[in-house]
């Protein structure tokens, strides 16, 4: 049997979490501030299930400015300029470029803002234990909009602290639920910086080249 979890990342509270099981039931949620601590109650808590993971945060920080943007208007990628800052992975490029959300744009590791580090803390540590998955709740939002197919049982004990933040837990553990049932999609990955998923299906035909990375 498999749990579901959904990670909403914070710097200034705790962060949340919430575990749907393969019935779409939230079976466990709280907060938490230490990664490993966090790890290591997933683990014994859940032993013997099988764990996906939507974290709200950036899976790793760039490593050199990014060399390609997207000409919206053109529908193809041109090279970097000295007027742009480098900052962004393909798979944020792609989120932005559908509409669905406006990204916070990953820089290099030594410009990172602390709750990407915790991000990438949490993916270091977690892909020890569980398949852990990318995931936006702001897309999420958008691409389900007027969509009645994702449902989930929620009880409110945990919300209190941050009820939008818990919200978006719920969200990413109905998400990665819908996904491991093979009903998303995922998009980037081309830079080899990760991918973000969706729980649903993206109109890829409307711009093939952005969802190929230059050379690639």
């Amino acid at each position: 049997m498999a749990r579901f979890v959904g990670i909403d990342v914070q710097v200034k509270r705790p962060c949340c979490y919430a575990v749907s099981d393969e019935d779409g039931v939230i079976v466990g949620s709280g907060w938490f501030r230490d990664v490993l601590s966090f790890r290591d109650e997933l683990e014994r808590r859940f032993a013997g299930h099988a764990l996906h993971v939507g974290i709200d945060a950036c899976r790793v920080p760039l490593t050199t400015s990014r060399p390609w943007y997207w000409d919206r208007s053109k529908g193809r990628w041109r090279p970097k300029t000295h007027r742009d800052k480098g900052y962004g992975r393909h798979c944020e490029v792609v989120i932005s470029a559908l509409g669905l959300a406006r990204p916070q744009w990953t820089p290099t590791l030594d410009a990172a803002p602390e709750w990407m580090k915790i991000g990438f803390s949490l993916f270091k540590s977690l892909d020890e234990i569980a398949v852990t998955h990318e995931a936006f709740p702001s897309a999420i939002y958008t691409l389900l909009h007027g969509n009645t197919d994702i449902r989930l049982t929620l009880d409110f004990s945990q919300f209190a602290p941050g009820p939008k933040d818990m919200l978006d837990a719920c969200l990413l553990a109905a998400s990665v639920r819908r996904f491991a049932s093979g009903h998303g999609a995922e998009v980037g990955g081309g830079d080899g910086l990760g991918t973000i998923i969706l729980p649903g299906p993206v109109p890829e035909n409307s711009m093939p080249e952005l969802f190929r990375w230059p050379g690639k």
